[in-house]
């Protein structure tokens, strides 16, 4: 379970790393300097989000699956929350572009979250176990 996850993982931090150089590239032609900054800034925001659950969720998969999903669950309320905090202290900034900042972060997750359902799909795993006694 642990290998699959960190495989997924891996795929989708590609995706979204090819997202991520698209949006500050597009930031930059749109809003100049500003915006490239507040790309990558929503850029670091999202790895450092994702990296955090990669962790906690790859430790509770050792403990046990109920467990790994109560964390997932966690941390993504933590996230949400992070997130709106974020957005409402530099909603008025002027030293980055903060509706720059505030579109590559959705594109991240965005691209984040569907590589990960499309990797999670297209792998072969066994939903249940057989049972040998038959």
């Amino acid at each position: 379970m642990l290998a699959t996850y960190a495989q997924i993982a891996r795929r989708s931090a590609a995706v979204t790393a090819a997202a991520a150089a698209v949006m500050v590239a597009l930031s930059a032609a749109i809003a100049g300097g500003k915006g490239a900054i507040g790309a990558l800034l929503g850029t670091a925001l999202v790895a450092v989000f994702f990296a955090v659950s990669v962790v906690a969720v790859g430790a509770a998969a050792k403990v046990s699956p109920q467990i790994m999903m109560l964390t997932a669950m966690l941390t993504y309320i933590v996230k949400i929350l992070v997130l709106l905090f974020f957005v409402v202290r530099f909603a008025n900034t002027t030293a980055f572009s903060p509706r720059m900042f505030g579109l590559t972060a959705i594109v991240c997750i965005l691209a984040w979250s569907a590589s990960q359902v499309t990797w999670s799909m297209r792998l072969k795993m066994a939903y249940v176990e057989p049972d040998g006694d038959r």
